[in-house]
């Protein structure tokens, strides 16, 4: 979604073209049994597309761990698709991370989404590190390797981390967290195209050689959605919320536009040369689908 006057790229493929797309999922852990339901009959909808990999997240200061071990687990043991466990070092030492980080081994796992995580305190709160624990993303993802030959992803900001005082200190700490052994970066959401290709500029211009692979976030509910992209510091255009507004008893119109966005957001970043995507489901793999289908993948 790119509005007027904003920077553009355009590369349309003709019609006969079938772009080589990369795609990869995001779920949290299910809390109830029906959920854990949901959840396995939102996986096999995806299943077949054939995605790079399939993540899990992880609760604030680990409150998940047992949880987001059992489903990629279960996940890299039954479905033929890699798993990716997330992980932070939040209220942590390094000696329980690095255990956790075993466990993942030991189960198969061989992919981590590595994020330093939200301050206990809460989202912008100064981050204080455990004592006795990793001091941000970077030495958590140095520390991982030590342990294991794992394939690691990291978080990038294309509105900028709310603690970077500029770009520079951004752009550095993400030349950290690869030198340290990252393979990719999954961004943040963001709902502005052209933020995204302004990011991807001061990438390029700063020598950092890295797939940057943008987190797309179909609007399920757009007041949920919006109220968490402010407290992680990815804006909401006003065009955007005006699309929703009005809509938050009319389920079936909501759903209809927030397709259509999404559709179009992820059409453009194809038509600009992208080709590898995250998309961020809720357990919920109706958009994504939808998505998949709207870039050309289609199951094996």
């Amino acid at each position: 979604m790119t509005p007027p006057n904003s920077p553009t790229r355009t590369s349309r493929m003709t019609s006969d073209q079938k772009p080589d797309i990369d795609l990869s999922f995001e779920f949290f852990p299910p809390k109830s049994e029906v959920a854990e339901a949901r959840f396995w009959t939102s996986l096999e909808k995806l299943v077949p597309l054939g995605p790079r990999f399939v993540s899990v997240t992880y609760g604030a200061g680990g409150s998940t761990r047992e949880r987001t071990l059992r489903m990629v687990s279960r996940i890299t043991a039954e479905t033929g698709i890699d798993a990716a466990a997330h992980l932070t070092c939040v209220g942590a030492s390094r000696g329980e991370v690095d255990d956790v980080v075993r466990g993942f081994y030991d189960a198969g796992v061989r992919r981590i989404v590595a994020i330093r995580g939200d301050p206990v305190a809460g989202i912008g709160e100064k981050f204080i590190p455990h004592a006795d624990g990793y001091a941000n993303a970077g030495e958590l993802v140095a520390g991982i390797k030590k342990i294991g030959n794992f394939d690691i992803s990291v978080a990038a900001y294309p509105e900028r981390h709310p603690e970077s005082a500029d770009w520079a200190e951004e752009i550095d700490n993400l030349k950290r967290k690869r030198d340290a052994g990252a393979a990719r970066a999954i961004t943040q959401m963001f709902f502005d195209n052209s933020d995204f290709w302004r990011f991807m500029e001061r990438v390029e211009k700063s020598g950092l050689n890295m797939p940057i692979v943008p987190g797309i976030q179909p609007i399920h509910n757009f007041t949920r959605i919006s109220s968490f992209a402010k407290s992680c510091g990815a804006s909401i255009p006003e065009w955007l919320a005006d699309r929703f507004d009005g809509l938050e008893d009319d389920a079936t119109t909501h759903a209809l536009v927030a397709a259509s966005l999404a559709a179009e957001q992820v059409s453009e970043l194809l038509d600009g040369g992208v080709r590898q995507f995250h998309f961020f489901t809720m357990n919920d793999a109706t958009q994504a689908l939808a998505l998949a289908r709207v870039l050309g993948a289609s199951s094996e």
